[in-house]
This record gives structure tokens, C-alpha cells and sequence, in this order.
């Protein structure tokens, strides 16, 4: 998945950027209100939000997100935060989070409930994605095809789960490329296809349509 972090906190920023990098996400992260309006100009599937930030409030930003229409109106935001008193979470819930996590908290959790807002994202209420023969366990990161498991490389993973969470949806190649490698990556103009491609030789040749000019979509 694609994240956003914004969070001012060096040190923290730095360890839950890193943790969430190894379990496989893409982490785009911003350090103030500024850098995190210009990042939502691109597609995340959640938004991790300090409330305290140096130039404002995170959850006042937050408000302003849930109205304006487009991009990210209604991505999933878990709020990061030592305010931890009952007002500050009905507060910060009644402004358009979805979860709230007290800092300090251990990193083991705060991924967990990313996962759990996956799922509530995503319509599921378990870990594991299917299409036809083809399951994705989210949680333990493993795939397995007419129940033997798949060996996948990371990206070829990353590419498989974005389209796995978008059951019958088109996902265009620019999409998969936001979503696998945020703002910095490196990413070549056939980078998607051969990923796609080598998808095929190990899910199938038919579990991945190609929509011509238009992007991939999994067949269910």
C-alpha cells in the first residue's frame, strides 16, 4: 500500500517510516501541513496524521480534507498523537478520523491497525483477498494459487495487491506507479508490464487482464 505519514517528529517519523518500508509499503512522508497538501495531490490508501504540526493543526487540516471533493476526501486517516485525553479523541474522530493511536505506541500495533483499516477499506472483514484460484494473505504477506504458494518478489507482490484490493476495477499503469513508488522513485516507462507479465507466469496467463489504453484488472 501507499501511505502518507505526516509527522513532524524526526526520530519517530524515521522509525515508522522504516517499519513500514520493510513490511512492504510505499511511505511518502511529510513534515508539516504544507508538503502534506501538495502530497495529496497524489493517490494513498491511508494517511497517517500528527495533530500537532509547526504549521498548524493536523486535525483542522483533516476537516478541510473531508469536504473538499477529489483525490483522497475519504482516505482512510489514523490520527498519531500524545493528546490522549477523551475530548481530544472525540474531537479528532468527530473531525474525519477513523482511528486514533496515543502516542507512545509500539510499531507492531500501529501496523496492525493499518491493516485493519485496509480491510474497512476495503469491504473485508478478514485478512485474506481472493480472486478465482488466487489468495493474498495481507497480514502474513504470503499468496498462494489453488492453495500452493506463490513466489513473488516484493514489487511483483505490490503490484498484485493493489489490484487484488480493487476487485473489478481498472487500475491504470500511472496508478500502480504512484501507489508502488511514491514521489521518489525510480521508476521506467515498462516497469509495470514486466511485473504484470512475470504475475502472469506465476498466477496464470488469464489472472490479469490487460484493458488496452486504459491499465490492468484483475479477473475475479
Amino acid at each position: 500500500m501507499r501511505l502518507l505519514l505526516v509527522e513532524d517528529d524526526a526520530t519517530l517519523g524515521d522509525a515508522v517510516r522504516d517499519y513500514l518500508v520493510e513490511l512492504g509499503h510505499v511511505v511518502d512522508w511529510s513534515k508539516c501541513l504544507a508538503s502534506a497538501r501538495e502530497a495529496v495531490t497524489e493517490p494513498f490508501d491511508i494517511i497517517l496524521l500528527d495533530w500537532r504540526l509547526p504549521d498548524g493543526s493536523g486535525i483542522e487540516w483533516l476537516r478541510g480534507l473531508r469536504v473538499r471533493e477529489g483525490l483522497n476526501q475519504h482516505v482512510p486517516v489514523l490520527v498519531l498523537t500524545a493528546r490522549d485525553q477523551l475530548d481530544d479523541r472525540v474531537e479528532g474522530l468527530d473531525a474525519g478520523a477513523d482511528d486514533y493511536l496515543t502516542k507512545p505506541f509500539e510499531l507492531a500495533e500501529l501496523a496492525a491497525r493499518v491493516r485493519a483499516l485496509s480491510r474497512r477499506a476495503d469491504g473485508q472483514s478478514h485478512a485474506v483477498l481472493r480472486a478465482g484460484p488466487i489468495e493474498v494473505d495481507v497480514t502474513a504477506r504470503t499468496v498462494r494459487v489453488d492453495g500452493n504458494e506463490a513466489d513473488l518478489t516484493a514489487r511483483e507482490y505490490a503490484v498484485l495487491e493493489a489490484l487484488i484490493r480493487r476487485p473489478g476495477r481498472i487500475v491504470s499503469q500511472a496508478t500502480l506507479q504512484q501507489l508502488l513508488y511514491g514521489f521518489d522513485g525510480d521508476v521506467e516507462s515498462n516497469t509495470i508490464k514486466v511485473h504484470v507479465s512475470s504475475l502472469r507466469r506465476k498466477l496464470g496467463r488469464d489472472a490479469i487482464e490487460t484493458v488496452r489504453g486504459m491499465g490492468y484488472r484483475i479477473r475475479s
